[in-house]
């Protein structure tokens, strides 16, 4: 960007061809010259020769205009914007290997909804450890967003987060779109962690389900996970509003309920009495959940802050708990007031 506007002349890279960055591309090359990175090269020239995404999303056209490449100098030399489409457990690594060919004060915005394992970080932090938090304006895209459903044109809501209000608003415009409204806000941590913690929700909500638990089960879930996640938002930095609008409340519930919902559907599974080893074998996108659970639980240990949820989300997955132990363990906690330590 170099100290300039974003602008329908600007160029665009999307780092990451998974689902949603794909999503995210085809919603940004109707609006600039937006190039999309996908790691494997012959992804990239079916993208470039069919205008299709085969690997995932694959009964939607791509606009026409937007080109697929596999370097990342490509993708990334000249771009006045980045978009980090790229898992949390690569993250760090891809944004490394594009540092160089990054300009200065170009703006890099996340898609990720994880935390990193080791360093506890969200991915605004990765941003600012490998590029510099002082020479790239850095925020996140988030909320109730299933990339199928945008694919198909259906209306929906998302919030692009940064602390920089100017390049927020040059964001809000490049991602808006008739049918994708797109709202600022600059309480980046709330809206990254609300993100990433309603993941590990959903895959609890998934848990009844599998289950064979109705809908009271379900709300009680959400609602208690809403509540768990905004106090260990809120005690991080986050702002409590935040938790209730489209990064908090809107992503939890869309996740929670979507059978297109990964998180969900590892849940499912576990409820069902599937292994954790077993259900990944058959997945080829990542369930950001599975990952960020444990991160999760150590992060609210650190600040001294309750996650029961988490905490038996946490104990299926690596632990041997059976799903039906884990909704026993919470049934039985002791009693106390609803809104006890909500924020």
């Amino acid at each position: 960007m170099g100290g300039t506007s974003i602008s329908a002349t600007s160029k665009v890279a999307v780092i990451g061809a998974g689902s949603w960055g794909t999503a995210v591309a085809a919603i940004v090359a109707r609006q600039a010259p937006t190039v999309l990175w996908a790691r494997r090269p012959e992804l990239a020239e079916a993208i470039g020769r069919a205008h299709r995404n085969a690997a995932y999303l694959s009964e939607y056209d791509l606009p026409p205009s937007l080109r697929a490449t596999s370097s990342l100098e490509e993708a990334v030399t000249g771009a006045d914007v980045v978009v980090m489409g790229v898992p949390s457990h690569g993250f760090r690594s891809v944004l490394q290997e594009a540092r160089p060919f990054l300009a200065p004060g170009v703006p890099v915005v996340s898609l990720a909804k994880g935390l990193e394992e080791g360093t506890l970080e969200r991915m605004t932090e990765v941003i600012g450890d490998v590029v510099g938090a002082q020479r790239h304006p850095h925020g996140v895209l988030t909320g109730p967003n299933l990339a199928g459903e945008i694919m198909a044109g259906q209306p929906a809501a998302s919030v692009v987060a940064m602390t920089d209000d100017r390049v927020a608003e040059d964001l809000q415009q490049l991602f808006t779109t008739e049918v994708f409204r797109v709202y600022t806000n600059t309480d980046v941590v709330g809206c990254e962690l609300a993100g990433a913690l309603k993941n590990v929700m959903a895959i609890a909500a998934g848990m009844v389900d599998g289950m064979g638990f109705g809908d009271n089960t379900r709300a009680a879930v959400i609602t208690r996970g809403l509540a768990e996640l905004t106090r260990l938002g809120v005690a991080l930095g986050g702002q409590p509003l935040t938790f209730s609008g489209l990064a908090g409340m809107g992503d939890l519930v869309a996740t929670c309920i979507s059978h297109q919902s990964r998180n969900r559907y590892v849940g499912e599974q576990l409820g069902r009495g599937r292994t954790l080893e077993q259900i990944v074998a058959d997945m080829k996108m990542v369930a950001e959940g599975v990952k960020t659970s444990r991160v999760v639980v150590e992060l609210a240990a650190r600040v001294g802050v309750e996650m029961p949820i988490a905490e038996q989300v946490v104990a299926v997955l690596y632990e041997g708990r059976r799903a039906a132990d884990a909704v026993t363990a919470l049934m039985l906690r002791s009693a106390k007031p609803e809104l006890h330590g909500i924020a």
